[in-house]
C-alpha cells in the first residue's frame, strides 16, 4: 500500500516516485511480486484468480486473551454467509460494530497510518512502515476525537510488523479477534478497515483473491523492502493510510493487516484497481506476541539457508544468481556442503538470478523445508540436498 509523509506512497515501477505524497502506504510495482506457491501469480498486472469458493464464510478461531494481555486463538462455529440483501447487510453492519472499534489511527508527525488493538493492556499492532523510525505517536480510536499517547514497544521490519503501547490505557479498550489464516479461503467476503486518507474508520468490502502470495515491498524509509510470503490478495480497495488497519471477515475476526496496493507502472504509480495485500493473522500474532514479551523476535517463522550472499552477474552483467559470501558455522548450508563462492541458480524448481530472487524462494518456504539447491562451484553446475533453518534475528 503508499506518503505525504503518510504511509503506504504510491510507487511506480520507473525511474522514481512520482505523484502526491499523501497517507502512510506502501505501494510496489507488478515484477515485485513473485508467486511461490502451488497458487501461481501470472505477474501483479493480472487479473484475481479465476478459483472460487463456496459461499460460506471462514471457520476462524476467535481469540482470548492470556494473562499477559497478548490474544491467542480459540476455536469458533463457522456462520453461513448469508446470501440476501439484508441478510448481507444486517452481516456487513455486526461485523463492522465488532470490528471497527478495534482499529486506530496513528499519526506520527506528518505521517498518517492505521493499527489494531491487541491486547487490553494498549498494546496495538501495525506496519513496521507505519511506524518508520518514530518512537513516539498519537493514536485516536474509532469513533471518537480524542488523541491518545503512544510509544514503541518494538519493531520488525523483516516481516513489516511493529507494535506501539498507548501510555494510559482507557478503559474499555476493545482488543480485536484474530482468525486462522489456515481457514482462508477464495471468495470469502472481506472487509478492510483503516484510516484511508486520513478519514478515520472508513470500511471498503471486497473478496479474498488469493491466498500464498508472496510480495517484495519497495524500500523507503524505516523500510529494508521485506520480502513477505503467504500473504491475502483481496479485492477491498486499500488507499493511502489502511496501511496496519484490519482486514475482517463476516465471523468477525481479522484474517489480515492491511499492507500493500499494487500499482499499475503504466501509470506513472497509480494504484490498480482491486489488488491489495494483507499480512496473514499467524503471522501477526507469532510475531506480535514476541514483540510484546522479549522486545524482539527470536522465531522469524522464515526460512534461511544460512548463508550471507549478493547478486552475482555474468560477462555480459546481467545477472546470473546469488553467490555465497559467508557460510555460517552450524547453518543449513553448511551442513549440506555448501561453500563461499558457490552461486545458487536454483531451489528447486525455482531459477535463481539474483539475491532478490533468493529471498522471494526462501520466503514461500518454512524452517525444516527440504529442498534442492542447484549451484555453480568452479564452472560445474551441482546439486546439494538442503534442510532449511530458521532465519536469525536480534530485531
Amino acid at each position: 500500500m503508499s506518503r505525504k509523509k503518510e504511509h503506504n506512497r504510491p510507487r511506480p515501477a520507473g525511474p522514481g516516485p512520482t505523484g502526491h505524497r499523501a497517507a502512510h502506504r506502501r505501494l510496489f510495482a507488478p515484477g515485485a511480486v513473485a508467486a511461490l506457491t502451488a497458487l501461481a501469480l501470472a505477474g501483479c498486472s493480472g487479473s484475481s484468480s479465476s478459483s472460487s469458493s463456496s459461499s460460506s464464510s471462514a471457520s476462524s478461531p476467535a481469540s482470548t486473551a492470556s494473562p499477559s494481555g497478548a490474544t491467542k486463538q480459540a476455536t469458533s462455529t463457522p456462520t453461513n454467509q448469508p446470501g440476501s440483501g439484508n441478510q448481507l447487510q444486517d452481516a456487513y453492519q455486526k461485523v463492522i460494530a465488532d470490528v471497527l472499534p478495534s482499529v486506530v489511527q496513528i499519526t506520527t508527525g506528518e505521517s498518517l497510518g492505521s493499527g489494531i488493538v491487541y491486547d487490553d493492556k494498549g498494546d496495538i499492532v501495525t506496519n513496521a512502515h507505519v511506524v518508520g523510525t518514530a518512537t513516539a505517536f498519537t493514536v485516536t480510536l474509532a469513533n471518537t476525537t480524542k488523541s491518545l499517547d503512544a510509544t514503541l514497544v518494538a519493531s520488525y521490519p523483516d516481516s513489516d510488523l511493529a507494535v506501539i503501547k498507548l501510555s494510559s490505557p482507557p478503559s474499555g479498550l476493545k482488543p480485536a479477534v484474530f482468525g486462522d489464516s489456515s481457514k482462508v479461503e477464495l471468495g470469502q467476503i472481506t472487509l478492510a478497515m483503516g484510516s484511508p486518507l486520513g478519514l478515520s474508520s472508513s470500511v471498503t468490502q471486497g473478496i479474498v483473491s488469493a491466498t500464498g502470495r508472496t510480495v517484495t515491498e519497495p524500500r523507503g524509509v524505516g523500510s529494508p523492502g521485506a520480502t513477505i510470503g503467504n500473504m491475502v490478495q483481496t479485492s477491498a480497495a486499500i488507499n493511502p493510510g489502511n496501511s496496519g488497519g484490519a482486514l475482517v471477515n463476516l465471523d468477525s475476526r481479522v484474517i489480515g493487516i492491511n499492507t500493500l496496493a499494487a500499482t499499475e507502472p503504466q501509470t506513472n504509480g497509480v494504484s490498480a484497481p482491486g489488488i491489495g495485500f494483507a499480512i496473514p493473522a499467524s503471522t501477526i500474532t507469532s510475531i506480535t506476541d514476541q514483540l510484546i514479551k522479549q522486545g524482539k523476535v527470536t522465531n522469524s517463522g522464515r526460512a534461511a539457508l544460512g548463508i550471507t550472499a549478493r547478486t552475482s552477474f555474468n560477462q555480459q552483467f546481467q545477472p546470473a544468481g546469488a553467490v555465497i559470501v559467508a557460510v555460517g558455522t552450524d547453518g543449513a548450508a553448511a551442513a549440506a556442503g555448501l561453500q563461499p563462492g558457490d552461486v545458487i541458480t536454483k531451489i528447486d524448481d525455482t531459477p535463481v538470478d539474483s539475491l532478490n530472487a533468493l529471498t522471494t524462494a526462501l520466503a514461500s518456504l518454512t524452517p525444516g523445508s527440504k529442498v534442492t539447491v542447484t549451484y555453480t562451484r568452479d564452472g560445474k553446475s551441482q546439486t546439494a540436498e538442503v534442510t532449511l533453518g530458521t532465519l536469525a534475528t536480534g530485531s
